[in-house]
């Protein structure tokens, strides 16, 4: 299937200093008349834009969305592994720019009223530009709380708009819920690398699991003021398991290959996408494989991470019958083995790790690579791809050209899960049809709706529910920015404190290792690279961004967020 690559240098610009909803204006860029909204090629060019917004990979050596977010206990840091944000910010793209962006989709739905397209054909593209304004509100909300809801176009005489407060979460997320009910219905096409009916479903599931669960777990005195809220709840995952329902009976199938997902040069066969980004050599290309090689060091697993990989048995390391012996074990070569380690373990963990660790004094060349360290001893494995992509092309920035996955099955299938047993539905039929499928491909024997208790489990949720939040753990590990929100919605980022859980700062076990020129435990596990100095302690504030000081001072309606 042919590539399309949609980079607008729209969506490069960075402007601060005025209102939001002002910057940008996308009526000075082309003649804002009925004759223009008429055209077919202006709209899709309109429209495309957005697909900027999806990071995947990243763009050259720019940050992706996989990998690169190790504000987690998955991952440590290589340098850094503070809280994203530890004091206010004047201004932060991660507001204005998105904000920008739903003044775009607004004026492209503003401009759809004056079309003279057939009516299947604007609610289209009005879909596309309420999926994506659904979008951008929906992280909008999940970083900083109460936003300004705005569904039109601002100008300069809104001051209404312009100086009001932030409008209650609650409220924006149902018209987001809205947005993307309406799009879901709408969206005509079926090209994976565009914006379909089936992926606004994606969103959906994604979005209304976040909320329902968010808003079941959240505290008054966490979540700046706001309770738990049962109905809503409720409301928001049935939301959840009837998206993902729809798109189960869509005629997707699993990958046979785990890997496939994730190192893939051409992902428009994969039975398991649901829409995904396209890279090409030379034309649009990555850096994520390189940062899994680099020489000045590579962000591992954490052992916690590790740890939440059952065993071939189905058990977790606290009752398991199998060897659960991690100390990694010199081999002729010189390198310490995990293969058997590897080998009793669910099958994603060898395909995600390199088969032998690789810390200060025994670097590790990943099948030609230049040798490289990681911050835990685990090496990251799972998106390089050395068959198809040549070792010069793997050893440099901005040179990887490997599809991305944004939304796929298996992700379906786990927001399926975990909706139906949050609301208490939950069947052993559901699970066989959903998680048990993940779990077949992983090795694992089936998952049943009564699972025996781990002692691991911090979370002080049921069984069914810990085993369906590993399941998902292990499933996406490193991807998509996925673990830092579920503790989010999870009201569970407490457990992001390396004081209170040291696990998420160390790494592999070195107990075999004479004299390493690493930092360990008295027990031989790893401790992740500069974090003896950047203790992350939490604090409740956290669970919000704080709001750019820049947009207090201009409205004085707007507040900040608690504690910052």
């Amino acid at each position: 299937m042919k590539k399309i690559f949609i980079i607008s240098a729209i969506s490069l610009l960075l402007l601060s200093g005025c209102n939001d909803f002002l910057d940008i204006a996308p009526h000075d860029r082309f003649t804002n008349t009925p004759e223009y909204w008429s055209n077919k090629s202006n709209l899709e060019n309109q429209t495309n834009t957005f697909l900027n917004n999806f990071v995947g990979y990243g763009n050259g050596g720019g940050a992706g969305w996989f990998y690169f977010k190790s504000l987690s206990d998955d991952q440590v840091g290589y340098q850094f592994n503070l809280w994203t944000y530890t004091n206010t910010v004047s201004d932060d793209n991660n507001w204005y720019g998105t904000l920008r962006e739903i003044r775009r989709a607004s004026y492209i739905i503003e401009g759809l009223s004056t079309s003279t397209l057939a009516e299947d054909e604007k609610k289209s593209f009005e879909g596309i530009a309420r999926l994506n304004r659904a979008y951008q509100y929906y992280q909008l909300v999940r970083m900083y709380g109460d936003v300004p809801w705005v569904d039109k176009v601002v100008s300069t005489d809104d001051d209404e708009i312009l100086y009001a407060p932030r409008t209650d979460r609650d409220q924006v997320m149902d018209r987001v819920l809205e947005d993307l009910q309406f799009a879901s219905q709408h969206i005509k096409g079926t090209n994976k690398q565009r914006f379909t009916a089936d992926m606004a479903l994606a969103v959906l599931s994604e979005v209304a699991l976040y909320e329902g669960t968010y808003s079941k777990y959240r505290t008054a005195a966490d979540n700046a003021g706001k309770g738990p809220d049962t109905a809503r709840a409720a409301k928001y995952l049935k939301e959840s398991v009837k998206a993902s329902q729809a798109l189960m009976k869509k005629g997707y199938k699993l990958s046979p290959s785990y890997k496939a997902i994730y190192n893939s040069i051409d992902l428009s066969s994969n039975p398991e996408i649901i829409f995904y980004k396209p890279y090409s050599k030379n034309v649009l290309m990555h850096s994520t494989i390189d940062y899994t090689i680099n020489t000045s060091g590579t962000s591992g697993m954490t052992k916690d991470a590790f740890d939440a990989y059952l065993f071939l048995d189905g058990k977790p390391k606290a009752t398991t019958g199998m060897d659960t012996n991690d100390a990694a074990q010199l081999n002729a070569d010189g390198k310490y083995d995990l293969t058997p380690i590897l080998a009793v373990r669910d099958k994603r963990l060898s395909v995600i790790l390199d088969p032998v660790l690789t810390f200060k004094g025994h670097p590790y060349s990943r099948e030609g690579s230049n040798e490289f360290t990681s911050s835990t001893g685990y090496g990251v494995a799972k998106y390089d791809n050395p068959a198809e992509i040549s070792t010069s092309d793997r050893n440099n920035i901005g040179k990887q050209y490997t599809d991305s996955p944004l939304f796929w099955l298996s992700v379906i299938y786990l927001n399926y899960a975990e909706a139906k047993a949050e609301l208490n539905e939950l069947t052993q039929a559901d699970l066989d049809m959903s998680i048990n499928k993940l779990q077949d491909r992983a090795g694992l024997p089936p998952m049943t709706v009564n699972p025996e208790a781990d002692p691991a489990n911090n979370m002080g949720v049921s069984n069914i529910i810990w085993e369906i939040r590993r399941a998902r753990r292990c499933e996406l590990m490193f991807d998509n920015w996925y673990r830092y929100w579920d503790l989010i919605r999870w009201h569970q980022l407490h457990l992001m404190d390396s004081e209170k859980y040291p696990n998420i700062y160390l790494g592999a076990n070195l107990k075999n290792v004479p004299d390493p020129e690493v930092d360990v435990t008295p027990e031989g596990y790893m401790i992740g690279s500069n974090t003896l100095t950047q203790v992350r302690r939490f604090d409740k504030k956290y669970y919000f961004y704080p709001i750019p000081t820049g947009q207090i001072t201009m409205n004085d309606k707007i507040t900040q967020n608690p504690g910052w």
